[in-house]
């Protein structure tokens, strides 16, 4: 753990709830994702922000409590309640051997594009979404490019009058 990213004892709705820079942060297992951020819902969490994938191939020693076992990849939710005016980020563990979660889709509607960028940019499933296409890239696209491994390809740039 980093001075920066304190974990406390607390826990809400059976979840690792900490802090970071001052924004309350909640460690949520994969396999109780959908059944905790309907409790959030119910809470007055009622507007999903942001819906974001981290890959972290390069970078494993981050900071984590010490019960969570970490991924490759982490799902990222940003949470508002506009009535209580508070902010809460959920940070849920995906592994690259199962690089899948359940979609928010039918709690925040919102998340639908948000969703098909992280699959379309990392390759995570989003089981029980509408329409899990890519969003950004070519269907026939092959890779991801977000994903520390992708291979970076190279187009020359070519201006218009210029000697090749």
């Amino acid at each position: 753990m980093s001075t920066h990213d304190p974990v406390t004892s607390a826990t809400l709705h059976g979840c690792l709830l900490g802090d970071s820079r001052g924004q309350a942060v909640l460690f949520v297992p994969k396999s109780s994702y959908v059944s905790t951020m309907k409790k959030l819902v119910d809470d007055g969490f009622e507007m999903c922000a942001d819906l974001t994938a981290v890959d972290f191939l390069t970078h494993a020693a981050r900071s984590l409590p010490e019960s969570i076992q970490p991924e490759r990849f982490e799902i990222v939710v940003n949470l508002l309640s506009l009535s209580k005016r508070e902010r809460l980020r959920v940070r849920v563990q995906v592994g690259e051997s199962d690089p899948q979660i359940n979609s928010l889709f039918d709690l925040y509607p919102g998340t639908e594009a948000m969703e098909r960028e992280v699959f379309d940019m990392f390759g995570i499933s989003f089981t029980g979404h509408p329409d899990l296409t890519r969003i950004l890239m070519p269907e026939d696209w092959q890779g991801h490019p977000l994903r520390k491994d992708y291979a970076q390809g190279r187009i020359p740039v070519q201006f218009k009058g210029a000697a090749s």
